[in-house]
């Protein structure tokens, strides 16, 4: 499972191999970086999904609720990328700050001052993301 060291540690690394990084400014930097977070998150529960599903080896589990609260946490990451990549289509600017929120983890304040945009305005774009986003989860 990815811990937050982890993130932080494989988001640093993917950083240092894409080479160098011309971030204009505070938007582009941070708005990359909750990209390059999404991208680890969803490659990560992607790997541990491929993991459960081949080999012959038999999953050995100390816990029985263990399994069921694993898969579903991957599934559901993997379930809002493929909704957040709809949204992009629709209205980037939603998908954008719901990818802050979510992968991200940043402040209402912080993603209004990287979009140069008021903290009521996020509010509003949160709140149509995620009943986007709640409805294409359905």
């Amino acid at each position: 499972m990815l811990d937050t060291t982890g993130l932080v540690h494989e988001s640093f690394l993917r950083f240092l191999s894409g080479g160098a990084l011309r971030a204009e400014d505070r938007r582009a930097f941070f708005a990359y970086a909750s990209q390059v977070m999404r991208s680890v998150i969803v490659n990560s529960a992607r790997e541990r999904i491929a993991q459960r599903r081949g080999g012959d080896l038999r999953p050995l589990t100390l816990s029985s609720q263990l399994p069921g609260k694993v898969a579903e946490n991957e599934e559901t990451i993997l379930s809002v990328h493929q909704a957040l990549e709809a949204l992009e289509q629709a209205d980037p600017r939603l998908a954008e700050v719901a990818q802050m929120r979510y992968f991200g983890g940043y402040s209402e304040q912080e993603i209004a001052e990287t979009l140069g945009v008021t903290e009521r305005t996020v509010q509003r774009d949160w709140e149509k993301a995620r009943l986007i986003l709640a409805a294409a989860l359905r």
